[in-house]
C-alpha cells in the first residue's frame, strides 16, 4: 500500500502559484536592467535642418549661417535668383543669400528660398520646379536617369556646375578591431550576405547593421552605391546606437564637427566613441575626398536650365561660388570645396 503525502500534494499548486510571479519580476529586472544600460549606448542621431527655426534665416539676428572675414566681390540687387535644393544642403545656399542678396528681403516668406523638403512632396517636384521656371538654381546631387531622361526627351538642356564635396562613410564602435573593409565587403553587409565580424577578420560577433530613415540624404547614397545589391532586412532604420558589433553610416557632414564653425546646434559634435572605417585602405580624409580616391566620395551641383530665358544673374552667381569666397563658405559650413580655397 503506498501512502501520499497530502501536504506535498498541497504544496505543488502554492509553489508554482509563487513561482510564476517571482519569475515575473527577475523577468522584469532583467529587462529593467538591460534597456536601462541600453540607454546608455551613445547615439550618433542624423537631424532635421531646422529651416525656419531663425538659426538659419539670412540676416537674421545671431543666425549660425557661415560668414566671410571680407566684403564679398559679388552683389545681387535685382533679378535675384529663387534658389531650393536638398535639405542637407540649405546651411550652404542660405549662406550664400546672406553674402550677395540684399539684407532689406524678407527671406522667411521663403519666396526666393524654397527648402526642398519644406515646400516639395518629393526629388521629383523639386525638378518640376526647375523645368517650369519656377525656381531658377537647384542645389542637389545628380539627378537620377529617369528625371534626366525627361529633360532628354523634352528638350531641355541643364547645366550641371560641380560646387562642393561631401562623402557616405560608415563607421564602428572604436573598440572594434576591423579599421578597412571594401567597398564589396560593405555591399555584402548591407544585403545582409555578410552576417559577422569574423568573415571580415574581426571579432566573432554578428553585425548589427543601422539604416537611416528612408528619405534622408544618407540613405538615398546608400541607395545608390549599392548598385545592383538589394537592400535587405534593415536591423536597425533608426539612429546608431554605438554597440560594440555596430555599423552605421552618415554623410561627413552630419558626423563631425572640428573648427570653430560649430554653428549648427542641432547636430552632433565629436561622435566620441566611433571610429571611421577606411575603404579599400583610403580614409575618408578631406584630401581623399576632394581627389575622389576615397570610393563614395560625391560631387553636389548647382544645376540649371540652360535657355534664352534664363537670370541672367545665374552665371555670375555660380562663377562666384566657384570663387575663394564662395568655397570658402562651402567650407565653414561643413562640407568640403571643390578646389582649395
Amino acid at each position: 500500500m503506498v501512502l501520499c503525502n497530502k501536504s506535498k500534494i498541497k504544496r505543488k499548486p502554492i509553489l508554482i502559484t509563487l513561482a510564476i510571479p517571482v519569475a515575473c519580476i527577475a523577468a522584469g529586472i532583467i529587462i529593467y536592467y538591460y534597456y536601462s544600460k541600453t540607454e546608455e549606448i551613445p547615439i550618433v542621431p542624423e537631424k532635421e535642418i531646422e529651416y525656419y527655426s531663425g538659426k538659419l534665416v539670412p540676416f537674421s539676428d545671431g543666425n549660425f549661417l557661415a560668414t566671410l572675414d571680407e566684403e564679398p566681390d559679388l552683389k545681387i540687387i535685382d533679378n535675384i535668383p529663387v534658389l531650393s535644393g536638398e535639405k542637407a544642403l540649405y546651411p550652404v545656399y542660405a549662406s550664400f543669400v546672406q553674402a550677395v542678396y540684399p539684407e532689406h528681403h524678407n527671406y522667411r516668406t521663403a519666396d526666393i528660398l524654397l527648402p526642398y523638403n519644406y515646400y516639395f512632396r518629393n526629388e521629383y517636384s523639386a525638378y518640376e520646379y526647375l523645368w517650369e521656371g519656377k525656381i531658377d538654381i537647384l542645389f542637389c546631387m545628380e539627378p537620377s536617369e529617369t528625371q534626366l531622361k525627361y529633360f532628354n526627351d523634352n528638350g531641355i538642356t541643364l547645366k550641371f556646375i560641380p560646387i562642393g564635396k561631401d562623402a557616405l562613410v560608415f563607421f564602428v564602435n572604436e573598440n572594434n578591431t576591423i579599421n578597412n573593409v571594401s567597398v564589396e565587403d560593405i555591399r555584402g553587409i548591407y544585403a545582409d550576405k555578410i552576417k559577422n565580424w569574423k568573415k571580415l577578420n574581426g571579432q566573432n560577433r554578428s553585425i548589427m547593421a543601422f539604416h537611416r530613415w528612408y528619405y534622408s540624404e544618407s540613405q538615398k547614397m546608400l541607395k545608390r552605391i549599392m548598385e545592383n545589391e538589394l537592400i535587405l532586412k534593415p536591423q536597425r532604420v533608426t539612429d546608431y546606437k554605438n554597440f560594440p558589433n555596430a555599423i552605421g553610416y552618415s554623410l561627413l557632414f552630419f558626423l563631425y564637427r572640428e573648427d570653430e564653425y560649430d554653428y549648427l546646434y542641432t547636430f552632433p559634435k565629436g561622435s566620441e566613441g566611433i571610429k571611421m572605417l577606411s575603404l579599400n585602405g583610403v580614409y575618408p580624409s578631406k584630401e581623399a575626398i576632394q581627389n575622389n580616391s576615397y570610393p563614395f566620395s560625391f560631387n553636389f551641383y548647382a544645376i540649371y536650365v540652360d535657355n534664352d530665358k534664363k537670370n541672367k544673374n545665374i552665371e555670375p552667381f555660380i562663377k562666384w561660388i566657384l570663387s575663394r569666397q564662395g568655397q570658402t563658405l562651402i567650407s565653414k559650413t561643413g562640407y568640403i570645396s571643390i578646389k582649395e580655397e
